[in-house]
């Protein structure tokens, strides 16, 4: 039996309902606890749902129970208090109509909340006016974007104030100046006071599954797109999810420092969110900040930030964008059973602003995954931090939900994980000391980029950690110091590995490799390997003893016996490694002659 209301409930403590009819000019206010209903809500016309003081609506995940009615659902999110920052946004609620079902957004359903149930529309700024401002609320419209399956800048859609937003589509939005002191449902702090914008979103609220088209290679801008908490984690390794997402998201972050509206001087980035399990609490690294041009490509001439404050990602809240990666064609659902009831907190999930709101979290915290964070600090400009995990999950191939790839690889200088030929910024490994780490090291001119471990995680405090500098085959503990390396314009992939003991090059195979045999043929200018076990390999590469490239070929075919040519080399030591095709490697230094003597 549906359930009819005709004056406005108040519900401070958890209510839980099996389905929601309000008739028209009916209302309920749900403040600070979670309400859930287990099917459908039907909003007549003029009535009103009013989630207040992080109240959220959760619904049930079994069925396909679709809301419905006229009225609409009232919730409260903060953004930046910044006219030059962008947040990345996805709305929890559509555009009410006669049609059952989720439904489109626009931004002229953000308003100004003036009290516990009022608010005024936003003022929409048309386009050229560039700053918002917080009393009254208008926004600026020429801000306001979207990016479905995109790989480059120029991809980016114009949205404006229009209803063009469809569920779980995500969009960019610019900040507000000035103060706004009302408080509108006593929660302690002003709609503005100077450093967080709250806005008022009122529609439909959305429920039940909601899909985002995903391509191979290409970004897409999605988010949270419920009227509660999302548990991200769930979100990423659900199903099919994890092959389409690659089980990791991005968040973008800015140098709030920088008040301009001119693309040249943005400095921004984003963040690797890799979940490794559902029951963790993930690992997030900051961007380095990049510098653009004009046309928003990247700006190599310009100085770039250091990496911010990392925020915890593993709920995203109500209103929060990120971009997702795809790794293939097709889908990613959102479903109610991703959804979580979860305050903002410091413990809890925090969306993307100037100060996080902190309440007390709603869950106990999940075991830390094991794992350090590694600085390379780039000519004195800006950092670029990477993250190694230990976990049993991983493998020495590319990983589901943890390995996170290089967003952007197209940095002048640059430092990432090597794996599978491609820069990584989160890497999982399943710890043994035997393990090498290769970190690929991008400079465009003669640059120095100074190592060191800013953070240890749940790691053996006893284990080293070292660096491996092939150029003069040092190693560097960098859990007692950092290390400096001055390094020639170029790309290396080899010069540099994470190491956790402190030992010589040379092979190391494993048993089945014994039999695998590399040497030099000077007289013949011809490298030989010999395969008799025809163990099945991918890729050869031949590295200088700086860690250049100096040959490579990938896609091997299993043979017993290997010749590569050498001539025209320069006489001296050189790396050559060989890459199975289940990630392992075998390595070995060669000394390359031209005396025929």
């Amino acid at each position: 039996m549906k359930k009819t209301l005709l004056l406005l409930l108040v519900f401070t403590t958890a209510k839980s309902i099996g389905q929601i009819y309000f008739s028209s000019n009916t209302g309920m206010y749900v403040k600070n606890e979670i309400l859930y209903v287990g099917q459908d809500i039907n909003l007549s016309t003029n009535s009103n749902l009013y989630l207040r003081n992080q109240a959220q609506l959760l619904q049930g995940s079994s069925g396909s129970f679709v809301n419905s009615g006229l009225g609409t659902l009232s919730v409260f999110q903060e953004g930046t208090g910044d006219n030059f920052d962008y947040n990345y946004w996805c709305s929890p609620v559509g555009n009410p109509s006669g049609a059952a079902g989720n439904s489109n957004f626009g931004i002229t359903m953000l308003s100004r909340p003036t009290g516990p149930t009022l608010s005024i529309a936003a003022v929409i700024l048309p386009a050229g006016n560039y700053n918002g401002t917080s009393n009254p609320l208008s926004i600026a419209s020429s801000w306001i974007y979207k990016l479905v399956n995109a790989n480059n800048y120029s991809q980016w859609v114009f949205v404006g104030g229009a209803s063009d937003l469809l569920p779980g589509q995500g969009f960019t939005m610019k900040g507000t100046s000035g103060t706004d002191p009302v408080d509108p449902a006593q929660m302690g702090t002003a709609n503005n006071p100077g450093s967080a914008q709250r806005y008022d979103f009122r529609g439909r609220p959305n429920n039940g599954n909601i899909t985002v088209t995903l391509g191979a290679g290409a970004a897409t801008l999605t988010g949270n797109p419920y009227p509660s908490a999302l548990h991200l984690n769930a979100f990423l390794l659900d199903g099919t999810n994890a092959t389409i997402t690659g089980g990791i998201a991005y968040f973008w972050e800015q140098d709030k420092s920088v008040n301009s509206h001119y693309l040249s001087d943005y400095r921004g980035g984003y963040g690797a969110y890799a979940p490794v399990n559902l029951t963790s609490n993930g690992i997030y690294t900051p961007p380095a900040f990049n510098s653009y041009n004009q046309d928003g490509s990247l700006n190599t001439g310009a100085p770039a930030s250091g990496t911010g404050t990392p925020i915890i990602r593993r709920y995203a809240p109500v209103g929060q964008g990120f971009l997702l990666n795809g790794t293939a064609n097709g889908t990613a659902t959102f479903k109610n059973s991703h959804r979580i009831f979860m305050k903002e907190a410091a413990g809890g999930s925090q969306f993307e602003k100037h100060t996080a709101q902190l309440e007390e979290t709603q869950e106990e915290l999940p075991s830390a995954i094991s794992h350090f964070k590694l600085n390379a600090i780039i000519n004195d400009q800006f950092t670029r931090q990477l993250a190694l995990a230990f976990t049993q999950e991983a493998t020495d191939q590319v990983d589901i939900g943890i390995d996170a790839i290089n967003m952007t690889a197209n940095l002048p200088n640059d430092v990432a994980f090597w794996l599978q030929d491609a820069g990584y910024i989160i890497q999982g490994i399943n710890f043994d000391t035997s393990k090498r780490i290769s970190l690929i090291v991008k400079a465009a001119v003669n640059s120095t980029f100074k190592f060191y471990i800013p953070e240890i995680v749940n790691f053996d405090a006893a284990q080293p950690v070292y660096l491996y500098d092939a150029a003069d085959e040092s190693y560097h503990d960098l859990k007692t110091a950092p290390y400096l390396a001055s390094v020639t314009a170029g790309t290396y992939t080899e010069r540099f590995k994470i190491t956790f003991t402190a030992q010589t090059l040379g092979v190391d195979p494993a048993e089945d490799m014994k039999n695998f045999f590399i040497f030099q043929d000077n007289a013949k200018g011809i490298l030989r390997a010999s395969n008799p076990n025809h163990l099945p390999l991918q890729s050869y590469t031949l590295y200088d003893i700086a860690g250049k490239t100096v040959s490579f070929q990938k896609n091997l075919t299993t043979q017993q016996d290997y010749h590569f040519s050498t001539s025209g080399l320069s006489d001296g030591v050189y790396i050559v490694v060989f890459l199975t095709k289940d990630g392992q490697k075998i390595t070995q230094k060669i000394v390359i002659s031209t005396s025929r003597k």
